[in-house]
């Protein structure tokens, strides 16, 4: 019989630092305030919490899995390596030219987002290779040993190398590395080749700089977090999730910290996904709310969908185009600042308005008491009575009603004339506007109707909000699940070992050379199974082929999934089928006579999880029991209702409350609506329907 392993999932938010640790006798979870001086110490403080809830020793911990959102922080904020970048003579400055995607068109005093590598700092090799591979002007090793002597005197911390074509042959790339690798063995040396072998160098130039620029501060703090780990006794082996929503070991993290993007968020993608496959939901919309940010992701066929690039580092927080385009796997969503702790605020033409900013963990909301005084989304909820101030966190933070009525005062009612329950109704209702226009764009964006989804909410704040977001929505069903408030830390440990291996090769259908494409498979099939094999050995694997291709004269490519195989020649009709298909899916139609091109391969191998069990779901039953009468405010009903509040663990299977009501657990509190019922189900999650809905 397997020995069942003790695995914790540990995700480091704006505002929390959730922990989940699966044991032998089921679950144990908490929620800690991130430590932004040493994150590594709220891990280390949640894990112990979480051990000592599940009388389980540290030494018995036998595999940690972590996300983090340092990455992703370090690029926003700026806060990297003194990086230098080396690309071909001539085009040191595309990074700053980018796409000349003018993205907010009417603004005449737009402002391009700096690049991250300054002008000065980006130096040139004289050398051309070409787009199939052919070397049109050599490399020079006397260049190559200057190019090293500059980059010594410079200062630099880092290096990221991009030259032209290198995805075609990467010669001039890996002879440039190796000469700094030989002068400098201990600098952090990025190659383009290596972290994005595909087209375009715009994405491919961006991925590099912004892996390099990262790498020193990732490795530091990688090495630091095994470390403490190791000294407070728990000698487990560390993965990460990668953005992608699969593991990768700390050693390919530390290489490759560009993968790490959103991997906080992507575990949460997974957590729906899994639930959307035990209800057998087919089109569902993912809605992770946290205190800093919202994340809106689509979940069809129980998988969340995905995208080989990422855009990171708006200066137009919600402009699509005013970031950093870099191309690396990613479960594809939208992000916008609106959590527990965003700052609600007057903007010059007298509205309130809320986020991006936001008070974080420190200082936090208002009601912390922890040196905040500017009103945020948690003050607002608290003061409508969604809730408790003597419960938050189960207990272990008292909230101040006192405080968040004065931050409400001062910076919001007295401006505007209102009463603070206005005030307050106005932050919520504007920061569920704000995710509910996001969940409609992000679906309009993918050809979907959101009506016919089912929004399945997770995080700390998403119970709160999510009844009001299926109102505005029109949506009929919403899914809390168990562990609701830590859910991207539990998606960790449902998550498969997996790589995706990605390679540029250019071809014409009409010319499909089916000798090149195998060749580029099977590389791309050891690549990635070696690094799945080095997290996990001896299990199952699976692999998905993903061909990016366009019509010609498009300036951009669709993923169209095809099945793993030797080819032929002759499979150019399946190509084109399964081409079709896809743009049709996308567009509604394609387009006749036009000739159809393959620009990048992608290849991922993953480890085959257990399937999950189907789960028995119940209508509306036996009436659970109430713990006691309270009010919040209804926004729909724009007015104070008298509510039910009721145990989460008193719903049971079947299980119902009639909204009004409020649920409690201790990593929070679902609010139900007027309009909605709530009902427990088979795998303890709470099926909230529309009153009237007869599903």
């Amino acid at each position: 019989m397997t020995k069942l392993l003790n695995r914790v999932g540990v995700d480091i938010g704006g505002t929390f630092t959730d922990v989940a640790l699966e044991h032998a006798r089921g679950l144990a979870t908490c929620k800690v305030l991130t430590n932004y001086k040493h994150p590594e110490q709220a891990i280390i403080d949640g894990i112990q919490i979480a051990t000592q809830k599940a009388g389980v020793a540290l030494s018995e911990i036998d595999q940690v899995i972590h996300g983090t959102t340092l990455v992703t922080n370090s690029l926003i904020e700026r806060r990297g390596a003194k990086l230098a970048f080396i690309t071909t003579e001539g085009f040191r400055d595309v990074i700053e030219m980018r796409s000349e995607n003018r993205f907010e068109q009417y603004d005449l005093n737009l402002t391009l987002p700096k690049p991250m590598v300054p002008r000065e700092d980006r130096l040139t090799l004289n050398e051309r290779i070409g787009p199939n591979g052919e070397v049109l002007l050599p490399l020079n090793p006397a260049e190559v040993e200057a190019m090293v002597a500059t980059v010594l005197e410079g200062g630099y911390e880092a290096v990221a190398i991009g030259l032209m074509h290198s995805y075609a042959n990467d010669a001039h790339e890996q002879k440039m590395a190796e000469a700094l690798r030989a002068a400098a063995p201990d600098l952090s040396i990025s190659v383009s080749s290596v972290v994005s072998p595909q087209m375009r160098e715009l994405p491919r130039f961006n991925t590099v700089i912004a892996n390099a620029y990262v790498q020193p501060q990732v490795a530091d703090y990688l090495g630091r977090l095994v470390q403490r780990l190791g000294d407070v006794g728990v000698d487990a082996p560390v993965f990460m999730l990668h953005s992608g929503g699969g593991l990768i070991s700390v050693d390919l993290a530390v290489e490759q910290p560009v993968r790490l993007l959103e991997s906080g968020p992507a575990g949460g993608a997974i957590f729906a996904a899994d639930f959307a496959r035990g209800h057998g939901l087919d089109s569902v919309l993912s809605f992770d709310m946290g205190g800093t940010t919202a994340k809106i992701c689509l979940i069809e066929g129980g998988a969340p969908k995905t995208a080989n690039t990422f855009e990171v580092a708006r200066t137009y927080r919600f402009k699509k185009g005013s970031g950093m385009t870099v191309s690396t796997p990613v479960v594809e969503m939208v992000e916008i600042g609106a959590g527990g702790g965003s700052i609600a605020s007057i903007d010059t033409l007298g509205r309130i308005q809320v986020g991006p900013r936001s008070a974080a963990s420190e200082p936090g909301p208002a009601c912390y008491g922890r040196g905040g005084t500017e009103p945020t989304v948690t003050d607002a909820n608290l003061l409508l009575g969604r809730l408790d101030p003597d419960n938050f966190a189960g207990g272990e933070i008292a909230l101040s009603t006192a405080a968040s009525d004065a931050a409400m005062t001062e910076k919001l009612a007295a401006s505007l004339g209102m009463s603070n329950e206005q005030a307050a109704f106005g932050v919520t209702e504007m920061v569920d506007e704000n995710m509910a226009n996001a969940a409609r764009v992000h679906t309009v964006e993918n050809g979907r109707d959101i009506e016919h989804f089912t929004m399945i909410g997770f995080g700390g704040g998403a119970p709160l909000h999510a009844c009001r977001l299926c109102e505005k929505l029109g949506i009929n069903e919403l899914i809390i699940p168990p562990g609701a408030g830590v859910g991207s830390a539990i998606g960790f440990l449902k998550a498969p070992f997996s790589y995706e291996a990605t390679r540029g090769l250019f071809q014409r259908l009409e010319a499909f050379d089916a000798t090149s494409v195998n060749s580029t498979l099977t590389e791309l099939e050891e690549e990635a199974t070696a690094f799945v094999r080095a997290g996990a050995k001896d299990v199952q694997t699976s692999t998905k082929l993903i061909a990016f291709m366009r019509y010609s004269g498009q300036g951009w490519e669709i993923p169209v999934s095809l099945p793993y195989k030797t080819f032929a020649d002759a499979d150019q009709a399946e190509i084109l089928s399964a081409f079709e298909t896809a743009y049709r899916t996308l567009f509604g139609r394609v387009i006749d006579d036009l000739s159809i091109e393959i620009t990048n391969w992608s290849l991922i191998v993953a480890t085959v999880l257990p399937a999950t069990p189907a789960v028995e779901r119940h209508g509306a039953g036996a009436v659970a029991e109430s713990l006691r009468t309270r009010q919040f405010f209804d926004a729909a009903l724009r007015q104070t209702v008298d509510a039910q509040e009721v145990a989460r663990s008193a719903m049971t299977a079947g299980q119902s409350v009639e909204g009004p009501a409020i649920i409690v657990e201790n990593e929070t509190t679902t609010i139900v609506t007027s309009a909605y019922r709530a009902i427990g189900q088979g795998d303890g999650s709470l099926r909230l329907i529309r009153k009237g809905d007869a599903s």
